[in-house]
């Protein structure tokens, strides 16, 4: 059956989280009960891989898209060169209790498990409560002798580097930055295909399980960038109407924010598909054949041979692409 090439909404896949809450509910998902930190929105991965609820491959799993479609659908930098996956995984995350403090692996440590990738990441805070923060590198002059002392004598926190965060402030997160998303924060996430964490600290708390949380010290020391890694944090709260602002760049990923006011007409290339996040605001996605409505949360893989589509209504996205 040949199919014409049409944006993608997936279900989300869910995942229990030691910090998690049901914020998520906030976008018009049906989380499982629990503490549900992590809504995959768009994956292709052994841990989860999400399936199509919209269209003629609804039921279809991201992962038989790529297999059926290939390059038509993904264009020429739409396929992970380490395992041929789906390049990159879709996130929306409810910390509602500090995560753990931890670090990701770049693509070439040789410790990452067979068919993994490195873990280079950016977050947009889509919600954030009076006071919120976030760890975001190391302190100056702490290189890895510093640090394995702090952790051997129990006080890594004061290693540790705190911003506070707002809605609509954007993080880069190379490999190698030492991080953690703290309580009352909202964000979506946009990084390589990857769930390979080394967790640093845990503030010795139980998991879902009742059992303290493994850690991975070696391994977090190894891959740490103590000269820093290129991390980058702005506002984005200036974007005007018609203008894009590039809030993230990686040799995996570029994130672009706009702002939709009326209508904005796009149109994809044969390099890469789009993904899009609605952040706030509602609205509608068009393109030749169909339409589908647009609420906060709503998560698009938009074909790289789709062409023209347009987005209309009052909303902010976030626009994201291979490069």
């Amino acid at each position: 059956m040949t199919v014409q090439p049409y944006p993608l909404k997936f279900a989300p896949e869910f995942k229990e989280r030691v910090w998690g809450g049901r914020a998520l509910e906030r976008f018009g998902l049906t989380p499982p009960e629990g503490a549900i930190g992590e809504g995959w929105m768009i994956a292709d991965h052994p841990n989860g891989t999400t399936r199509v609820v919209n269209g003629p491959l609804a039921g279809k799993g991201l992962d038989e898209i790529r297999e059926a479609y290939g390059r038509d659908w993904f264009g020429s930098r739409g396929f992970s060169e380490r395992n041929g996956r789906f390049p990159l995984l879709v996130k929306l995350l409810d910390c509602n209790d500090d995560l753990s403090v931890q670090v990701h692996p770049t693509d070439d440590y040789e410790g990452l498990p067979e068919g993994e990738l490195g873990k280079t990441e950016m977050w947009y805070v889509l919600d954030a409560k009076p006071g919120a923060k976030i760890i975001y590198g190391l302190k100056e002059g702490i290189g890895r002798p510093e640090l394995e002392a702090a952790i051997a004598e129990g006080r890594i926190m004061e290693c540790l580097q705190e911003v506070p965060v707002e809605a609509g402030d954007a993080f880069y997160i190379p490999a190698g930055t030492v991080h953690a998303l703290c309580a009352g924060v909202v964000v979506a996430e946009i990084q390589q295909n990857s769930d390979t964490t080394y967790r640093l600290y845990d503030y010795n708390r139980p998991g879902l399980d009742g059992k303290p949380r493994e850690l991975h010290i070696e391994d977090s020391l190894n891959v740490i960038a103590y000269e820093g890694a290129g991390a980058t944090r702005m506002k984005t709260d200036g974007v005007r109407p018609g203008v894009w602002l590039k809030i993230a760049e990686s040799p995996y990923f570029v994130v672009e924010k706009g702002i939709v006011d009326g209508s904005v007409k796009l149109a994809t290339t044969g390099d890469s598909f789009v993904i899009l996040i609605a952040a706030d605001g509602s609205g509608t996605l068009r393109w030749n054949g169909g339409e589908q409505p647009v609420a906060p949360g709503d998560c698009f893989l938009v074909p790289a041979n789709l062409g023209e589509y347009e987005i209309e209504g009052s909303l902010t996205v976030l626009r994201s692409r291979v490069p």
